[in-house]
Parts: C-alpha cells; sequence; structure tokens
C-alpha cells in the first residue's frame, strides 16, 4: 500500500489500526512518512510510542522490524555478524578439496551467504520485502551505539567492512522510540523528525478504551479515565500511563464491575500501579477521595 497523501490520510490509516491519534501526532508521521525522514519519537512510557510503529507496518502492508535496545546492545546483535562456525567450515572444505590460492579463499569466506542479517540489516535488504523499522527505547541502549545509527538514518546503508554497502532499495520507514531516561546525542535528533508524545486528554483517552476495551460498560470507562487523569498529577514515582488504562479498565470488567468504588479500586490498584510506594500513598482517604472526584468527574455515557 502507498504511503497516505495527506494528513487526514494518515489520521484515518491510524485510525483502522486502532491508533487514535491527535492531528499534531498524525502530521508529524504524514511528514515523516512523506520526506522519507525517520521519526523521533519520546514520552513517558506507555503513552503508545510503540504502537505507532505496530499500525504502519500493518497500514501499509508491510514486514515490522524491532530491534529493542537495552543496555550493552552493540553492532553484531543489532546489525549483522558473521557466521564464523560456517566460514571455518568453508576454509577447511576448500583445503581439503586442495585449493591453495589463500587470496581467493579469503574473499570468498566474506560472501554474502556467510553474513548474519540482525534487524537494522533486515530492515533495508533489498532482497527482503519491504519493512518498517522500530528502534525501540533508544535511550536504554549506551551511548556509543547510537554511532552504529547515524550511516543508517541518513543514507538507509549499512557498510560491512570486508563485504561492501548494502543499501535500501525502498528506504524503510524508521520509528525510533525514547522514555527519556537519558538524553539521545544531537546528531540522532538532526537525522529525525521529532514529536513528544505526551498523555491524552481525557476525550482522547475515552475513545482510546471504547478502541480497545469495547467490553467495559461506557459509565465504568469514563470513570477509570476521570481517576487516571487526576492520578497524573499526582506526585507519584511511576504515572500510569495509556496501557495501564487500558489493562485496568479490563481487569475491571472481568471482575463484572458496571462503576468504580472506593473497594474495588483498591484491590486492583497493581492493575494501574506498578510501584509499592505509590500503591500505598493512595490507600485510605486519599483513594475514597479520587473514587468520588473521579465518579464525579466522569460524564454520563
Amino acid at each position: 500500500m502507498s504511503a497516505p497523501s495527506s494528513v487526514a490520510e494518515t489520521l484515518l490509516l491510524l485510525e483502522r489500526g486502532g491508533y487514535v491519534a491527535d492531528r499534531e501526532l498524525a502530521t508529524a508521521v504524514h511528514l515523516a512518512l512523506a520526506m522519507g525522514r525517520p521519526l523521533f519519537l519520546e514520552g513517558e512510557p506507555g503513552t503508545g510510542k510503540t504502537e505507532i510503529a505496530k499500525v504502519l507496518a500493518e497500514g501499509l502492508g508491510r514486514r515490522l522490524v524491532r530491534l529493542q535496545c537495552y543496555d550493552g546492545l552493540d553492532l553484531s546483535a543489532a546489525a549483522y555478524e558473521w557466521d564464523h562456525a560456517r566460514q571455518l567450515m568453508a576454509i577447511r572444505l576448500a583445503e581439503a578439496a586442495g585449493e591453495a590460492d589463500r587470496d581467493l579463499l579469503g574473499r570468498n569466506i566474506y560472501a554474502r551467504e556467510f553474513l548474519r542479517e540482525r534487524p537494522l540489516l533486515a530492515a533495508i535488504d533489498p532482497s527482503l520485502p519491504p519493512a518498517v523499522l522500530l528502534i525501540d527505547e533508544l535511550d536504554r541502549a549506551d551511548e556509543p551505539f547510537e554511532a552504529f545509527l547515524l550511516e543508517l538514518l541518513a543514507d538507509f546503508q549499512i557498510t560491512v567492512p570486508e563485504y561492501g554497502t548494502i543499501r535500501a532499495t525502498t528506504p524503510p520507514p524508521v520509528v525510533i522510540t525514547s522514555n527519556r531516561t537519558r538524553e539521545v546525542h544531537d546528531a540522532i535528533r538532526r537525522r529525525c523528525l521529532y514529536h513528544w508524545v505526551d498523555y491524552p486528554s481525557a476525550e482522547r483517552e475515552r475513545a482510546i478504551l471504547a478502541r480497545k476495551a469495547p467490553r467495559v460498560p461506557a459509565l465504568l470507562a469514563a470513570q477509570v479515565v476521570a481517576f487516571a487523569q487526576k492520578l497524573r498529577s499526582s506526585d507519584l514515582f511511576k504515572l500510569p500511563g495509556v496501557a495501564e488504562t487500558i489493562d485496568w479498565a479490563n481487569a475491571l470488567a472481568h471482575l463484572d464491575q458496571v462503576e468504580l468504588t472506593p473497594a474495588v479500586v483498591e484491590e486492583t490498584l497493581g492493575v494501574l500501579l506498578k510501584y509499592q510506594d505509590d500503591i500505598a500513598q493512595l490507600r485510605g482517604a486519599e483513594l475514597g477521595r479520587l473514587v468520588a472526584e473521579a465518579r464525579e468527574a466522569a460524564p454520563a455515557p
């Protein structure tokens, strides 16, 4: 499928994939696709950054190639590595067959067949179907790793010293996400379009719940959103993201709840909050107050 030709078409593409986006985000996605530039998304965990790449891959009919970043990630895990066991076997077979030309043998063992693809190379391999590349949580990787990405992000190519340059014939849309646990270097940012993915408004979050948790009663969904919105103005160690709101609403529906009560909220806080200090802070009178305010603030279905 071809890329959307307007912001309105991009909104429609995202909506068809179940993603409720505002116009600013849809504009950033549209421009990244139209200009062939990577899209760098920053924001709190659980605000839907990763989901954008998944929806794009589905909507554009492309395979999704995901590089999940972590501390200690290196080139051999992210881009490529040589299959040393097969290279050694090829050398031994050549020697057994009496092939004495070491220069020729040296060139042959660095043939494409011995190159193991990792996500970055798999995303631009011209022999494979077009892809969407997701570089997820780049801030978790070590800072020096970012240097490996510069050639890829600028020219959609990777240079393998022993082999040569592998270049994409159809450059993949690239989505880079960061939870901002550390600052990503300016050299990466300059090669990308940037968008901050914030917590959604109450109206948009209700729309998200309607798409992602359709079996949740409308009144309960409205109260869940009102409660989560109030929590995000609290002094908690980890504020609940949209992913937690969806999980909590589904959990309450599984318990056959139709509206929030202090008792059921206390019993299920571990679905919404992930740190004991945050849960302990809310229990008691504070919890009752928040539930009452959420019930009052939730619009009637």
